[in-house]
C-alpha cells in the first residue's frame, strides 16, 4: 500500500477490468444469437429446438446462482471470477465444433448449459467487488458501467460477429469469442485484487471508500471469521417484502434482455427480411441506446443522492421511468417500417438500459455479511427469465408463426416490474443478519 497525501484512484482501474470481464461474458452470451439463424437453418433446428438451445444457459445460470455465491464469499471475486471466465470460455470456443457429434443439437445443448454453470457468479462477482471498491454515491455509475457490457456486446460485437459468419462461417463466431475470453481471463488473475491487496492503492483512497460507505475489507480473512450464514437466513433474505418486489423488478429487466440476446437477430431476419450482415449493423443501434441509458440511468441515481435525495428515491426514480418506457417496444407490432421498428426498439433498449439499477439496488440493500450469497440468491430469481423468455418466444413463433405475442409478452414486462417497484418494494434500507434467524434493517447504514 501507497502512502502519500494524495488519493489514489485504482478503482478506476478496476472497474475498467471489470467492465471488460462484463463485456466478455456478454460477447460469449451473444454468440448463439448471432449464429442462430445460419446455424439452424444448416443444422436443422426449428423455433422450438432454438428456444430450448437459448434456454440451456438459463437453466444451468440459474441453478447454481446460490452455490456460486457461497464461493464467492468464501474464496474472493478475483480467484473466483477469474477461473469462471476461463472455463466458460472454453465451452464457448467448443460450441463451434457441435456439427462434429452425432446430434448437434443435445451437444449443444450440454455445451450452452456448462457455459452458464461457469458463468454463474459473474455479475454476483461485479456486485460484490463494487462494494469493495465504491462507496455509495460512486456506485452507481460503477454499476452502470459493468452492467451497460450486454449493449456494448450488442452494438460493437454483433456487427463484427455478423462479418466472420459472411466470411467464414458460424463456426468461428464461437473460437473467436472463446479466444477472447481465455486470453482475458489470464490477465485478470494476473492484475485484479481486492482493495487491501493491491499495491498501487493508498490509505487514502482505502479510508475514501470506506468513510463513503464500501467495504475494502470484504473477503479479508477477519472479516470471513465473522461470517456465520444460517439457512435459516438465506430463506429470510428471500422472504422479505422489500426483496421479493426487487426479484419481480429484475425478473422484468432481465426478460427484455434475453428478447435481444436470444431472438431479436432472427427476428430481424426472418420477421423483417434482413440480411445476415444488416441484422448486425441494425442490431447495434438498439444496444448502443441501452448503452447511453445505462450510463445516464446510473449517473442520475448517483446524482440524486449527492444532492441529498433519499436512497430509496434516487435508485427507484431510474427504474420505473425505464420500465415504464420500454414498454414502447409493443408499436414494433403496427408498423412496416423497418426505421421505425428500429426507433422503437432502440427507444425501449435505452429505456431498459436507463432503469437497469437492479444490482446497484442490491449492493445498497444486501446483508454485508453475505453480500456474494444475496448477489446469488437475487440473480437466480431474475435469471428465471433466461430460462422463460427464450422458451416462450420459441413456443409462440412455433405456435403462431409470427413475432407479434411474443413482443406484447416482452412488452408486459415493463408494466410488470412498474408495479413491482412502486407497490411492492418500498423503502430502500440496508438489510442485516441478526444473531436470530430473521434480517433486521438498519436505519443507520443508508442515507435518508
Amino acid at each position: 500500500m501507497k502512502n502519500s497525501g494524495k488519493k489514489t484512484n485504482v478503482r478506476y482501474l478496476m472497474l475498467v477490468f471489470m467492465g471488460v470481464a462484463m463485456l466478455v461474458n456478454f460477447i460469449d452470451r451473444a454468440t448463439l444469437s448471432v449464429a442462430a439463424p445460419v446455424m439452424s437453418k444448416e443444422l436443422g433446428f426449428n423455433a422450438a429446438d432454438m428456444g430450448w438451445a437459448f434456454s440451456a444457459f438459463g437453466w444451468a445460470y440459474m441453478l447454481c446462482q446460490i452455490p456460486g455465491g457461497i464461493l464467492l464469499d468464501k474464496f474472493g471475486s478475483r480467484l473466483v471470477y477469474g477461473l469462471a471466465m476461463l472455463v466458460w470460455s472454453v465451452f464457448t470456443f467448443l460450441q463451434g465444433s457441435i456439427y462434429l457429434f452425432s446430434s448437434a443439437f443435445i451437444t449443444l445443448f450440454i455445451f450452452r448449459f456448462l457455459m452458464g454453470m461457469a458463468e454463474a457468479p459473474a455479475t454476483p462477482a461485479s456486485s460484490r467487488l463494487s462494494v469493495q471498491w465504491f462507496p455509495d454515491n460512486e456506485r452507481g455509475f460503477a454499476t452502470s458501467i459493468y452492467q451497460t457490457a450486454p449493449y456494448v456486446a450488442l452494438g460493437v460485437f454483433t456487427p463484427v460477429l455478423s462479418y466472420v459468419i459472411s466470411i467464414f462461417s458460424w463456426h468461428y463466431v464461437f473460437y473467436s469469442a472463446g479466444l477472447l475470453g481465455i486470453i482475458f481471463g489470464a490477465f485478470w488473475l494476473t492484475f485484479v485484487r481486492d482493495p487491501l491487496k493491491h499495491k498501487s492503492i493508498n490509505k487514502e483512497e482505502l479510508d475514501y471508500i470506506r468513510d463513503g460507505g464500501g467495504i475494502p475489507e470484504l473477503g479479508s480473512a477477519a472479516r470471513k471469521s465473522q461470517q456465520t450464514i444460517t439457512w435459516a437466513q438465506v430463506k429470510s433474505m428471500c422472504a422479505t417484502r422489500m426483496m421479493i418486489g426487487v426479484y419481480i423488478g429484475q425478473f422484468c429487466l432481465t426478460s427484455i434482455t434475453w428478447f435481444f440476446f436470444t431472438w431479436f437477430p432472427t427476428y430481424l431476419y426472418q420477421e423483417k427480411g434482413l440480411s445476415i450482415i444488416k441484422v448486425g449493423l441494425v442490431a447495434a443501434i438498439p444496444a448502443i441506446a441501452g448503452f447511453v441509458g445505462g450510463i445516464i440511468g446510473g449517473m442520475l441515481s448517483d446524482y440524486l443522492l449527492r444532492k441529498g435525495y433519499s436512497l430509496t428515491l434516487s435508485r427507484k426514480l431510474p427504474i420505473v421511468l425505464g420500465m415504464l418506457l420500454s414498454c414502447s417496444i409493443i408499436v414494433a407490432n403496427y408498423t412496416q417500417s423497418v426505421p421505425v421498428v428500429i426507433f422503437v426498439m432502440s427507444l425501449a433498449f435505452f429505456a431498459k438500459g436507463f432503469g437497469n439499477l437492479g444490482w446497484c439496488v442490491l449492493s445498497d440493500t444486501s446483508p454485508k455479511e453475505a453480500l456474494g450469497l444475496a448477489g446469488g440468491i437475487f440473480n437466480t430469481f431474475g435469471n428465471v427469465a433466461g430460462i422463460l423468455t427464450p422458451l416462450v418466444i420459441g413456443f409462440i413463433i412455433q405456435a403462431t408463426g409470427s413475432f407479434d405475442w411474443a413482443i406484447i409478452y416482452v412488452g408486459s414486462m415493463g408494466i410488470i416490474g412498474v408495479i413491482a417497484y412502486l407497490f411492492i418494494v418500498g423503502k430502500l434500507e440496508r438489510m442485516t443478519l441478526g444473531a436470530t434467524t430473521s434480517p433486521q434493517v438498519s436505519s443507520t447504514a443508508v442515507h435518508n
